[in-house]
């Protein structure tokens, strides 16, 4: 899974074929076909394992807050440093799925829906102005953090001051708009 992560987030899925995972993994190329029956399932997988991990952080990170602003800075931290900790996952998890074959996509997309779906929660419970948009406001949110893989250096700002810096930022224009 690391190495179809690694390959996929280097060369793109279309680029990426069974049998260069297998080769790198060390594997006769007929032997992933044991494990996935495809390389849509095997995206599939590697999707679900990161959104998996990511969703895993998230909630650990929710179980110890209740203040509506503190849950939120806490989900986002979680969030940014769980997909900052593997940049393969990252890259594969924050890619543009409108080019995938309409099944493999309806199927990803599923999985990300479900993972926000806690972010949905969240910025429901915000004290935001009455009128905001809070779906505009959530992927406003979500399309930052997901960004950051992009521009992020280890030997910068940390991935917790980067979200923290973030939702400080998106509450500030919150309370001024109320």
């Amino acid at each position: 899974m690391a190495v179809s992560a690694r390959l996929f987030a280097r060369g793109g899925f279309d680029a990426t074929s069974m049998r260069d995972i297998a080769g790198e993994a060390g594997m006769l190329a007929g032997s992933m076909y044991y494990h996935f029956p495809s390389k849509n399932d095997l995206i599939a997988a590697v999707y679900e394992q990161g959104v998996a991990e990511i969703g895993s952080a998230v909630d650990s990170a929710l179980a110890e807050r209740e203040a509506p602003w503190a849950r939120l800075e806490a989900a986002c931290v979680a969030h940014l440093e769980s997909l900052l900790a593997d940049r393969a996952h990252a890259a594969v998890m924050t890619a543009d799925l409108s080019r995938l074959d309409p099944k493999l996509r309806r199927r990803l997309v599923t999985l990300r829906d479900g993972y926000e779906r806690r972010f949905v929660d969240l910025v429901a419970a915000l004290p935001l102005a009455p009128g905001t948009d809070r779906t505009l406001w959530r992927l406003q949110l979500l399309g930052a953090l997901n960004w950051t893989p992009t521009w992020y250096r280890a030997d910068g700002k940390s991935p917790a001051t980067i979200a923290r810096a973030l939702v400080a930022a998106l509450r500030t224009s919150a309370a001024e708009a109320s």
